[in-house]
């Protein structure tokens, strides 16, 4: 039950990366351990403001700008997806 809740929230996380940057690729086309910055996606510090503010927008908590842990927090779709399955506001 775990793993298809995680592998759930993964595919919501993909959606909205795709739908908040107006990507031009499927969510599922966006591999789980990939990076999102660099080599992977190509990301960049606006795109992570924007993904930011989406997810704000619908889990209910803030992704801070000054948290240490962002370059973990955004290393991949999981890590991000896990981060906000344990703190989003149910």
């Amino acid at each position: 039950m775990i793993l298809s809740s995680a592998i759930a929230m993964e595919s919501e996380v993909a959606a909205l990366i795709v739908e908040a940057l107006h990507l031009e690729m499927a969510p599922e086309d966006i591999a789980p351990d990939a990076p999102l910055f660099g080599e992977g996606l190509g990301l960049d510090s606006i795109d992570a403001l924007e993904i930011a503010l989406a997810v704000s927008r619908r889990y209910g908590f803030q992704l801070r700008s000054d948290d240490e842990r962002n370059g973990q927090i955004f290393a991949s779709l999981r890590n991000l997806a896990a981060h906000i399955e344990k703190n989003r506001v149910q």
